[in-house]
């Protein structure tokens, strides 16, 4: 009797030890699970978190994206807001890109002095260069001279004229800015801005191009090219051809402010067209914002390449030498077939 009591005294303190131990890992796992779900918790909470934040910051970027960039902002060609500094890298990159494929730019209009430059210019708006030097050989073998257009008869210049369109505002122009060189400057063309404009028919755009080409003075050249590819380019929001000239000079030292322009209207005139831009075979294409407005398929572009590019004829009958050594191709006379 006196084993089987001790046994029993025993056994009673190990259940004791047991149920204790049993408790303890209950409370342990019950903390455990209770840890998790506050975890888990609070995790939820901080994800929650992150995806609010992150919506919030998408919207403001959006925002930014989408809001129309004042005059002197930009893009990148990412799109995203582009610093004064980064603008003037990517601007003048394009521009060296640019003289690399067209090395032998040039005023795409025959010249031999300042006078003819000028009439030619005047003549040159709402008409391709290609049309106007198809005219100008008979126009100046009449008319040599300032003092020569300056005494034509009218009637005889609008005939000569007619291929360029709107030929009697045309001739009314040339006759004036001759009778303007003939008594204000004594027949000769003047070599500063601020003359050039007071002669009928001449504004800033034909002014600089006669200071660039046949004076050596640098300008900016607005015409209907610039201004797309530069707005196209996000080098400026502006839509008024002064303010275009502005914002663009401020990009580029003044000497290059003259090939800068050849460059850019020649690309205008070659590739970057206004209604069907040739992306897929611009050289430019990864510094350009607009790239995919036009046909990207290489092949497809290609063919969309016009002039030279294109494997045709130039628009000037008698082109530099160094555009004929570079493969170009003389545009043919008025009345011939250009193949163009």
């Amino acid at each position: 009797m006196g084993e089987q009591e001790s046994d029993a005294a025993s056994g009673e303190p190990k259940k004791a030890t047991k149920a204790v131990k049993a408790v303890k890992k209950a409370a342990v796992k019950k903390a455990a699970v209770q840890k998790t779900a506050v975890q888990k918790k609070a995790a939820a909470k901080k994800t929650a978190a992150a995806k609010k934040t992150a919506a919030k910051k998408t919207a403001v970027e959006k925002a930014v994206a989408e809001k129309p960039q004042p005059a002197g902002k930009s893009k990148s060609p990412a799109g995203k807001p582009e610093s004064p500094a980064a603008l003037v890298r990517r601007a003048r990159r394009i521009n060296r890109e640019l003289a690399e494929v067209y090395p032998y730019a040039h005023p795409e209009l025959d010249f031999e002095n300042p006078f003819q430059l000028l009439v030619a210019t005047v003549l040159s708006a709402q008409t391709t260069d290609l049309r106007v030097n198809q005219t100008t050989p008979t126009l100046f073998a009449k008319y040599p001279t300032p003092e020569d257009l300056a005494a034509a008869n009218p009637e005889e210049v609008e005939e000569i004229l007619r291929p360029c369109g709107f030929f009697r505002a045309k001739t009314k122009s040339v006759i004036g800015l001759s009778k303007g060189l003939v008594e204000q400057f004594g027949g000769e063309v003047p070599g500063r801005l601020e003359d050039l404009v007071k002669l009928p028919g001449v504004g800033r755009k034909t002014a600089f191009v006669v200071l660039g080409n046949a004076f050596g003075r640098p300008g900016i050249t607005v015409d209907t090219h610039f201004q797309r590819l530069v707005r196209r380019w996000r080098w400026t929001a502006e839509t008024e051809p002064d303010k275009i000239e502005a914002a663009v000079g401020a990009l580029f030292p003044k000497s290059d402010w003259t090939d800068l322009s050849h460059h850019v209207i020649w690309h205008g005139r070659r590739m970057c067209h206004a209604r069907k831009p040739a992306c897929g075979a611009c050289p430019i294409a990864p510094l350009c914002p607009a790239y995919g407005e036009g046909e990207t398929d290489p092949e497809k572009a290609r063919k969309l390449l016009k002039y030279e590019k294109g494997g045709f004829p130039g628009q000037r009958l008698k082109p530099p030498q160094a555009y004929l050594d570079a493969g170009g191709r003389p545009a043919p006379p008025l009345g011939a077939v250009s193949g163009t």
